[in-house]
């Protein structure tokens, strides 16, 4: 989009025309990175879409105006691979006709053009209220008025010269290879939605989100022993801008391999992870059988988000959503009992929209609900799930807990998993004193491969880095450790959790759900946590 058609658009008025680009996104420059739309402008032409879905028979209409940007550099070992600038920007109008739901989008974002898509809206919902059944059951939710909401960061990624991004991905790859890697790539990804939500029911919300991952991946290649291993990034996708990319000392945490928190040091780790992937050729498989296993966050968000984030989702528990990785093994009627141990009493999950520098960080979900935090697990026990204002009388609620998302303009909003969280303990334990009473263990540092069954049930998950614990202290590396479990069996495995002092969050920056296909950024915190008794596999052996 050209510099001088956002100028345009920004005086809009009546006749005028601006096409903007596919679903799938177009080159941009950087410059135009750094453009917006004026909000009077965005707010005309809401105003046309929702009075002409009511003209058009509409009870409910909802429009989503978005400016979807994205940053791509890519480099490996001594080279830049890809710079890539993109942006996507269009309109979806979401309208409720007859009792049933109709959506439609386009990128013709003029007044003409928003019209006819809102008369289209509704033409699709009144088609599908000839095989509807049941009328659509919408929560009760308050119009805002003009309200606005921005990610709070220090530093826009898009500010940052691309020069600057490149000289640290490079310098990072030197190191690398200085220490002894075979090949090495490293990549920033930043994001930017510029969000325009407006309703029937009285609110115009205009917010300004703002992700980042920096990542890379070096290999270690041992020509003697044909065998090789890979070590990962320690860093997390964040909601946050480039100040995540200025090492701060007090946001490390050190031990056996330094992690980080709030802030990242891209150098530091990438130097490790040559040493790291050097002692995991040489390290010694491990010996399968039952251990207690020392989980750090980095390692948990994922078994946090495939065990219980995914079976809590309630179109997975009622079976109404199957694609990637199935439904779920939980039930309205264990949710109804009260009493279904999901866990031990030292399992606390809470699904939080607000967690400073998550990625599901936003003032507003995508159906104009103001975000909040709840619980979905406390002392152990199943007390909610995941639901949207469809959704909320099937849990016996008044209001939607704001999770509902769209990746872009195009699509249509349905319900994507907010952040979910183990709380830290109450007590006070660090990782150390944890780690001293284990006998027989593993720590388990970094995410790795992982399989689920269709219920969300049976389990395995590997790491990156694994560390044997004898008699309470840290006596080496292993390697090819994989655990499996079901899920109740694990999680009622839960003996202790690291206090408040050791929470950080890892996240995933594309998780899929739904078809067509849609992907939502996500974070899961927790403190590093003890599970006893899990049984460990060898991933190398061979049957026979």
């Amino acid at each position: 989009m050209r510099r001088r058609d956002f100028i345009y658009l920004s005086g809009l008025g009546a006749g005028t025309a601006m096409v903007a680009n596919s679903a799938f996104g177009k080159s941009i420059y950087q410059e135009q990175l750094l453009t917006t739309i004026d909000v009077r402008a965005k707010k005309e032409l809401a105003d046309v879409a929702l009075n002409t879905a009511k003209a058009k028979g509409a009870s409910y209409a909802d429009i989503r105006i978005g400016r979807y940007l994205n940053q791509a550099i890519v480099t490996r070992e001594t080279r830049v691979l890809n710079v890539a600038n993109s942006e996507s920007f269009g309109v979806g109008i979401r309208v409720l006709a007859d009792g049933c739901w109709g959506f439609a989008a386009g990128n013709t974002v003029t007044k003409e053009g928003v019209a006819k898509i809102a008369e289209r809206a509704v033409a699709v919902a009144k088609a599908n209220a000839k095989l509807g059944s049941k009328p659509v059951q919408l929560a009760p939710q308050k119009g805002y008025g003009e309200v606005s909401w921005k990610t709070p960061i220090e530093r826009n990624a898009f500010e940052v010269p691309i020069k600057e991004k490149i000289d640290l991905l490079l310098t990072a790859n030197a190191e690398a290879m200085k220490g002894g890697a075979s090949f090495v790539n490293s990549t920033i990804f930043s994001i930017n939605e510029q969000k325009y939500f407006a309703s029937t029911d009285g609110s115009y919300i205009d917010q300004d989100i703002h992700r980042l991952y920096p990542n890379f991946q070096v290999t270690k290649i041992d020509q003697t022993m044909g065998a090789f291993e890979t070590r990962a990034a320690l860093s997390s996708p964040v909601g946050m801008g480039y100040e995540y990319l200025t090492p701060t000392e007090s946001e490390k945490i050190g031990g056996v391999v330094t992690r980080y928190k709030n802030r990242y040091d891209m150098i530091e780790d990438i130097k490790n992870a040559t040493k790291n992937a050097a002692e995991k050729v040489a390290a010694k498989s491990v010996e399968p059988g039952k251990y207690d296993l020392v989980l750090d966050p980095s390692h948990l968000w994922l078994t946090i988000h495939e065990s219980v984030a995914h079976p809590t989702e309630l179109d997975r528990v009622l079976g109404y959503e199957a694609n990637y990785a199935g439904t779920s093994f939980l039930s309205l009627e264990k949710l109804k009992s009260g009493n279904f141990h999901f866990g031990s009493k030292n399992m606390n999950i809470v699904a939080d929209k607000l967690q400073p520098g998550s990625l599901g960080l936003v003032g507003y979900d995508d159906e104009g609900v103001k975000t909040g935090k709840w619980d979905i697990v406390k002392d152990g026990v199943l007390v909610n799930f995941q639901a949207i204002r469809d959704q909320a009388h099937m849990l016996g609620l008044d209001h939607s807990q704001g999770c509902c998302y769209a990746q872009s303009w195009d699509d249509v909003q349905f319900q994507r998993m907010p952040n979910v969280s183990l709380q830290p303990g109450k007590d006070k334990l660090s990782v150390d004193d944890m780690i001293k009473n284990v006998e027989k263990g593993i720590y388990i540092v970094g995410n790795g491969s992982f399989s689920i069954d269709q219920q969300r049930y049976n389990f395995q998950f590997g790491g990156q880095l694994y560390y044997e614990i004898k008699n309470g202290k840290i006596v080496g590396m292993l390697n090819d450790v994989s655990y499996q479990a079901t899920n109740q069996e694990f999680w009622n495995s839960l003996v202790a959790v690291c206090d408040e002092r050791d929470y950080r969050l890892g996240g995933a920056f594309n998780d899929g759900k739904g078809q067509p296909s849609q992907s939502n950024a996500v974070s899961h915190g927790s403190s590093t946590a003890r599970f006893n008794g899990v049984n460990v596999i060898n991933t190398k052996r061979k049957i026979g």
